[in-house]
């Protein structure tokens, strides 16, 4: 697994944390304007990120790290409720995305498909 791929990865996922945050508080069309391009920039970096690690791995990573950073700006710039709770999901869910990220693909174990 290339570097690249998980730089691409980390950076889909921040443009994942903007489009989403886009659709909940987006109100004019310059921040509407935002989050289409968010959303294609996202997107466009999970998709390649395809091509230098295991498409299922790079979704889940994506699909995480969203979902942690969605969650941290939601409580930290929209006043949403900090529960502890939430902080220990959020880091089980950290533990299984640094999880997948240490099994070997199959080319890295020199396995056929």
């Amino acid at each position: 697994m290339e570097m690249k791929g998980w730089m691409m990865i980390i950076g889909a996922a921040c443009f994942e944390v903007v489009w989403v945050t886009g659709l909940k508080h987006a109100t004019s069309v310059g921040e509407w304007l935002i989050t289409l391009v968010a959303i294609g920039i996202s997107f466009y970096y999970l998709i390649r990120a395809g091509d230098h690690m295991a498409v299922g791995t790079a979704y889940a990573v994506f699909v995480g790290l969203g979902t942690v950073g969605t969650t941290l700006v939601g409580i930290v710039y929209f006043g949403e409720p900090f529960r502890w709770m939430t902080i220990v999901l959020i880091l089980i869910l950290l533990v299984g995305v640094i999880g997948l990220s240490l099994v070997p693909s199959r080319e890295e174990k020199g396995e056929r498909l």
